[in-house]
Parts: structure tokens; sequence; C-alpha cells
């Protein structure tokens, strides 16, 4: 990379809780528009995690190894926008897979901006295959004994299985 060329930092937020295949599809397509994607992995009050910060942290950078682009995947309990200068981006990315989730986003991004303008909110689209796929539901099906193999990667599968074979299953 030139001198003269500014390295376009990317931060993709989320809790990952777990990394599902619509989050990796982010992830790859997102790791193309920047040199560098910082991964911000976060607690969110309103959710009850399966899996720790730091195991949804590893879960995250063990299903990036093999991307190209420069990612790190770090923690975060801050503002976004507090979190996103501190990692020098210019840009979050942010998925997209139904209406719903565009007036949330889209309330959010307007937000944002009123708190700094130099940074950019770009919308990805999830791939339509994978638009139905949400970490809340991952998590529903598999304490209900249902089948997440189509929702996640191998590995993913088998942590979830075994989070819910030591937590317990729900239903009868």
């Amino acid at each position: 990379m030139s001198d003269d060329h500014a390295v376009r930092i990317g931060v993709y937020p989320g809790t990952f809780d777990p990394v599902t295949l619509g989050h990796m599809d982010i992830i790859r397509r997102g790791a193309k528009l920047v040199d560098r994607l910082v991964i911000g992995v976060t607690t969110n009050p309103s959710k009850s995690p399966m899996f720790t910060l730091d195991e949804r942290m590893a879960m995250v950078k063990r299903e990036c190894a093999g991307i190209d682009t420069e990612i790190h995947v770090v923690a975060f309990d801050a503002l976004l926008m507090t979190f996103a200068e501190r990692e020098g981006a210019s840009v979050i990315i942010r998925g997209l897979r139904a209406v719903a989730d565009f007036e949330y986003e889209y309330q959010m991004a307007g937000m944002n901006q009123q708190i700094n303008a130099a940074i950019e909110t770009v919308f990805l689209m999830a791939d339509v295959s994978l638009q139905p796929i949400a970490s809340r539901l991952v998590k529903e099906i598999a304490l209900f004994g249902g089948p997440i193999h189509k929702f996640v990667s191998p590995q993913v599968c088998e942590d979830v299985a075994e989070r819910v074979e030591r937590i317990g299953r729900k239903g009868s």
C-alpha cells in the first residue's frame, strides 16, 4: 500500500451470539470495501447471551480465519461512534435483512451522523437465502432441539450443541 493511500477502516458491530452464516456473509462482503475490518463484539443489556464475550470473540476470530482482508476482532462496551472513532474507522457496516431492520438502522444511522458526520454508515443487504437468519432464532431453535445446521457453520453448530447440552434443552 503506498504512503499516499489512507487505510480505509470499517467497523462491523454486533453481539454475534452466535455468529451466523448471515453475519459471515456481511463480514466477507464488507471486508471487500475496506483495507481493515474491525469486528466489534459488544454486550447488549437487552439480550441474554448464550456465550460469554470471550467465547463470542474467539468464535468470530475462528470463523474469519482465511478472509484475505485484515480483520481485527475487538470487544467494546461503549457508544458505537466512540468505538468507531477510537478504531479510526471511516465506515460503519450494517447488515439488513428486512424492512423492519431498515427502520431501526435508518434511525441509528441518522443519530450516528449527528454525532460524527465524518463516519459513513454503509448498509449491505443480506444474501436472499440468509435473510431470515437471526442469532436469537438460532438459539431458540437449538434450545428446543431443532436443527440449526442451515444457519451456522459446522463448528458453530457444534459450539451451540455443546452449550445447549450444558444448560439444558427446553420443552419436552
